[in-house]
This record gives structure tokens, C-alpha cells and sequence, in this order.
């Protein structure tokens, strides 16, 4: 693939588990809990209020009851026939479909190695068959950008929104990426929602004001959940959610591991951009690196303001240098048990894999 595509809520996303009976091959980026078709995970309900949409142009959804044509008068049988027909040809398919970085060691990225240059390990035991392998630097992305808006970052909130606009202009691509904005204090914002319009996205970002608690764990959770889970897709993408935070949670409903897990299961990968400049990691810096961790992301510590950009970018490469994997596991149950994904490179010593940690089977 050629052309290159991104979606933001200024969040970022990474491995899933296919569970369609059409994901075998695709070499998606994304990684939907295998052993079902169209798996929606069950997660725990936030308690958090319902988040504010600031009103934002978007396209109306073209009406299906206008453009249908007239029923013959045994069409609901007919459909009823249908619908039991494809019930009966609806089989599980158990593949699970891994985005994953590799470096050496010196932190440069590597994109040139084969499938034979690496060892995937499921729950533990070696990946029954490896479907497809590919190189994925082009893919187009669904990305979400984050951004605390609490009054805790209120002295540096100009800079990081410059910072965020810049990176938003040379990261989505027309008619390929997609991004939306939000904001988060003590409720999260939709500044902006899905859109390919890089003006659109900035005035987004600018509309954000500073103020009130910080409910980072909410404002995750949701962007996973209610924009990044439910957005539609049409092939292979990568989907990430870009969170910029101190990471000082005060107020938000749903814990900090229901919010990962929530990640995990709208197979988003997370990257972490801390707002501290303090010089000193603290509590907030080391909850930012278990999110981004965990989701196959990584975490970005920029104790200067001008580090913050150089962030954005190196962000921006991370997303331009990535592999695919889809491969059966050996063993496989439909328990809703969370599995561990390993990825390891045969030259260990020398290449270093990042991915997401694992996945969530499903139920039968």
C-alpha cells in the first residue's frame, strides 16, 4: 500500500485479535479478541458523567429509509430466510492480528526483517500458524489526541496546544487518516470528532481551555469505548490514541486498570506524552508509563517544553515503522480469559519488540 493514513482523538492504537470469518490474510493492524465474528467485549460501565460535545460540522449520514425501494409483499419472509441462511454459514475464526515496533540498540528502528526473524508466543505456548506477515509502515490510522485540559498544565497549555496542531498537520493525510480532539477536565470534551480536515482539528485543539480537576481515566476510557470501538473501519488500520497529561488523576469513576483494559479491548495503542517539567518523575509520570506499556505504546518524558514537539514527532515515525502479524494460537478457549502476547526476535541480543501484552478471549 502506497498511500499512508491516520485517525486521531489525539490517542493512538495498536494489536487486536480478528474474529471475523473475513480477517484471515487481511494483515490488519488491529487486534480483535479471536473465536468469534464481530466480537463486541463486555467491559465494565464508567460511573463518569456523560461527557460534554462541543457541536462540530460533520457529514449527515446519507438516510437508508429514503434511498430504499419498495418491498415485494413476501420480502419479510424472504429476509427471514436470509437471515436464518446466514446464521447457519457463520463460523469462528481464531486468529489474532499483532501490530509491533522492533529497534536495536541504539533505539533506531528497524523495518527490513522476515517473519523467520521473530518468535510469537501466545498464552505461552509458540503460535500454532503464523497466516500472514508484513511490514506496515502505510496503513492508514484512527487516531485520538488527549489532551488535559485540567488546571494543573495551565502554565504550559499554549505550547502543548501548538505542539498538538503541528503534529495533527504533518500526521493525517486527506481522505486516508482520520482524527478526532478531545479535552478533558473533570468530564471529557469532543472538541472535534472524526475528521480527515486538518483545519478543523486545530480549531479543535484551540478551543480548548484550561480548568477544574483532571479525570484522565475517564476521559480514556471513553475515547476507547464510546469513539475509537464503535468507529467503523474498512480494511487494515492502525488505531492510537495520543494522551497528553501529567498524569495526576483526581476525579475519575473507572480505575486506572479498567481504563487499560478498555484499550486493550478497542485494541488502541496508547502513547503517553507527560507534561511535567519538573525535571523528577513522579507518581503521574510513572501511571502515564503503565498505560503506554501495557497497550504497546510507549511513554514520552520531555522535561523541557521543547521536547514536547520533538514527542510528537518521533510519535509520528513510531506509527510510519511498524509490522503486522496475524497468526492462529495453539489452545485456544472461548473462556473470556486474558491471554499474554510475546513477541520475541530470534537476534534478541540485538532487536528489541514492543507490542501490546495481550488480549481478551471471548465468551461463547
Amino acid at each position: 500500500m502506497k498511500h499512508r493514513g491516520i485517525l486521531f482523538v489525539l490517542a493512538v492504537a495498536g494489536c487486536g485479535v480478528a474474529a471475523s470469518a473475513q480477517s484471515s490474510g487481511t494483515g490488519s493492524s488491529a487486534v480483535s479478541p479471536p473465536g468469534q465474528v464481530a466480537p463486541v467485549a463486555q467491559a465494565p460501565t464508567p460511573r463518569a458523567s456523560t461527557p460534554r460535545t462541543t457541536p462540530a460540522p460533520v457529514a449527515t449520514p446519507t438516510s437508508t429509509a429514503a434511498n430504499a425501494t419498495a418491498a415485494p409483499p413476501n420480502a419479510q419472509q424472504s429476509s427471514t430466510q436470509e437471515d436464518d441462511s446466514v446464521a447457519t454459514i457463520r463460523k469462528t475464526v481464531n486468529e489474532v492480528n499483532v501490530v509491533f515496533t522492533v529497534t536495536d540498540k541504539h533505539g533506531h528502528y528497524v523495518k527490513d526483517l522476515k517473519k523467520e526473524d521473530f518468535k510469537f508466543v501466545d498464552d505461552s505456548k509458540p503460535a500454532e500458524d503464523v497466516k500472514d506477515f508484513r511490514t506496515q509502515t502505510d496503513l492508514p490510522l484512527q487516531v485520538g489526541l488527549l489532551v488535559d485540559a485540567s488546571n494543573s498544565v495551565r502554565d504550559r497549555f499554549k505550547f502543548e496546544q501548538e505542539s498538538a496542531i503541528e503534529f495533527l498537520n504533518q500526521t493525517v493525510r486527506p481522505k486516508y487518516d482520520t482524527a478526532f480532539v478531545v479535552g478533558f477536565d473533570v468530564t471529557p470534551e469532543v472538541t472535534q470528532d472524526f475528521t480527515d480536515n486538518t483545519e478543523a482539528l486545530s480549531r479543535g485543539v484551540r478551543m480548548l481551555r484550561p480548568g477544574g480537576g483532571t479525570a484522565m481515566f475517564d476521559a480514556l476510557y471513553f475515547a476507547c469505548r464510546d469513539k475509537l470501538l464503535k468507529a467503523p473501519r474498512s480494511g487494515p488500520l492502525r488505531r492510537a490514541i495520543i494522551l497528553l497529561s501529567d498524569g495526576e488523576d483526581n476525579q475519575s469513576h473507572v480505575t486506572r486498570e479498567e481504563a487499560i483494559e478498555m484499550a486493550q479491548r478497542a485494541e488502541v495503542i496508547v502513547y503517553t506524552i507527560s507534561t511535567n517539567i519538573s525535571g523528577m518523575k513522579g507518581k503521574g509520570d510513572r501511571v502515564l508509563e503503565r498505560i503506554a506499556d501495557t497497550t504497546g505504546g510507549r511513554p514520552f518524558f520531555p522535561f523541557q517544553m521543547r521536547d514536547v514537539a520533538n514527542a510528537f514527532m518521533e510519535i509520528q515515525d513510531e506509527l510510519r515503522s511498524q509490522y503486522a502479524v496475524s497468526y492462529k494460537p495453539a489452545d485456544f478457549k472461548l473462556d473470556g480469559r486474558y491471554r499474554t502476547i510475546e513477541i520475541v526476535a530470534m537476534d534478541h541480543r540485538t532487536f528489541h519488540v514492543r507490542s501490546r501484552r495481550g488480549y481478551f478471549a471471548p465468551t461463547r
